[in-house]
């Protein structure tokens, strides 16, 4: 198994030590430095090659975001886990470092002893340095077998199919009046991509669970919202789902549609109900809901992210009749919650994700 090779970089002492005790304690990775502002951090990056980096947001001298912008010159950048403060100036530094390419984000507990602390890092930064490590493995195991494999004599073949198009698996039955999103590691870059894609006169909903804490979704929400052509905003108990507006729903509730008053109207409700898949808002929460309340009328995309949260929501939607939409595994960030529904075959499309906008429309009632 190859080593993780990691580099811990925050202005505060404290951070720097639970952050990189966190570190250590993982099996496969190595702490090969740390760096309290972003201008030691670039030297080090240039030195040491770290496959990841853990990154403050707010330092002197040169930020968080300062940082990510310089990698993006990086011929091989590391990846690069944010460490966010639970505020609101925080969360919308954290959506921008997303949008600009961080691999994911870690919250700085606010107080508590440091035990507590580093308990609260641990659990969210170890299925990211999981995933990290998987992604590793795998990019050496193939790079082995590719030079280990003698060359292969090759005729000339006419490619039909580009390498990356899109899979259509079946043809669509009835149009779409809603659109349900799930989605999570990688997320606000995705969507950052690919909302600006719809048109202003999109003719249906969509509501979205983007995994994330309070506050950060509704970061996510305005950023998107300064973006796109459609309104986008954080949803609220009792909003009416109308077309051309998107719902995110908030982080640490649950979010589901339910009947209005006149049996005609859907509408959001926010709940308290217990995390699904470990996740609060979950996909599958919602999903069913849309499958409930739109049999035969709706289109479910899945998206890249970590886990399998989406999948159990999805299977119910096909059985109503629903479309399903994955993103194919090359343009993920993680493979974790598209891989299900594609092997289970219940996926419709299966597309890039420069491809997913018009794949959307091309289900959606005109």
């Amino acid at each position: 198994m190859e080593t993780l090779k990691v580099l811990v970089i925050d202005d505060t002492i404290v951070y720097r030590k639970i952050v990189g005790d966190v570190l250590k304690a993982i099996p496969g990775v190595e702490v090969v430095g740390t760096a309290n502002n972003g201008k030691i951090a670039l030297s080090k990056i240039s030195s040491l090659k770290p496959d990841l980096i853990t990154l403050d947001i707010e330092m002197p001298e040169m930020n968080g975001i300062e940082v990510l912008q310089e990698l993006h010159k990086h011929p091989s950048p590391p990846k690069v886990v944010m460490l966010s403060t639970l505020t609101r100036e925080g969360s919308e530094m954290t959506i921008k470092a997303l949008e600009l390419g961080a691999f994911d984000f870690v919250p700085k507990p606010d107080a508590g002893k440091m035990a507590d602390n580093m308990l609260k890092v641990k659990q969210a930064i170890e299925p990211i340095v999981t995933a990290l490590k998987r992604q590793k493995t795998t990019r050496f195991n193939i790079r082995h077998k590719l030079s280990s494999t003698p060359p292969v004599q090759r005729t000339e073949t006419r490619q039909t199919t580009p390498p990356r198009n899109t899979i259509q698996r079946s043809r669509l039955k009835t149009k779409s009046e809603i659109v349900g999103i799930g989605i999570s590691t990688g997320g606000p870059n995705a969507l950052t991509r690919m909302i600006p894609m719809l048109p202003a006169d999109f003719k249906a909903p969509i509501l979205i669970v983007q995994h994330m804490p309070p506050m950060f979704t509704a970061s996510l929400a305005n950023s998107l919202n300064n973006k796109s052509k459609l309104t986008v905003k954080e949803a609220e108990e009792g909003d009416v789902i109308i077309a051309g507006r998107i719902l995110i729903a908030p982080g640490g509730k649950q979010m589901k549609i339910v009947a209005g008053a006149d049996g005609i109207t859907r509408k959001i409700k926010i709940t308290d109900d217990p995390p699904e898949n470990s996740c609060r808002p979950s996909v599958d929460y919602l999903f069913r809901s849309i499958a409930q309340h739109y049999v035969g009328r709706a289109t479910g995309v899945i998206m890249t992210g970590m886990g399998s949260d989406g999948s159990k929501g999805l299977a119910q939607m096909k059985k109503n009749g629903s479309h399903i939409i994955a993103q194919d595994e090359a343009s993920c960030i993680v493979f974790g919650m598209p891989k299900e529904p594609i092997e289970s075959g219940i996926t419709d499309v299966i597309a890039p994700l420069d491809r997913i906008a018009d794949e959307i429309l091309k289900t959606v009632i005109l």
